[in-house]
């Protein structure tokens, strides 16, 4: 699974810098999208595709019994994709004026 995340992770890098190097204004827009998703991508993949259980340790326990997810890369994905959608806003904004 990680290996085909990786293949499409690397084609929607290409498709990005491709698109960004077009002289269209609205293919860089597109193509900065591309790279954000991407790059969303990559940090969800190096956060482990592993089913695991939710990161809460039982009363009286100093660990988790089991192997837990780490909550950070999902924090990190979800706060980069507010921040990449009001920058897109943005320059749809700027786009139409």
């Amino acid at each position: 699974m990680e290996t085909v995340l990786a293949v499409v992770i690397g084609g929607l890098y290409a498709a990005g810098l491709y698109l960004m190097l077009r002289r269209s204004i609205v293919k860089l827009i597109l193509g900065l999208a591309i790279l954000g998703h991407a790059a969303n991508l990559l940090v969800f993949t190096v956060g482990r595709l592993t089913p695991s259980q939710p990161p809460i340790v039982l009363p009286g326990a100093t660990t988790p019994a089991e192997p837990f997810a780490d909550p950070l890369p999902q924090a990190l994905i979800l706060t980069a994709i507010v921040i990449g959608f009001g920058v897109q806003a943005f320059a749809l904004v700027l786009l139409k004026r």
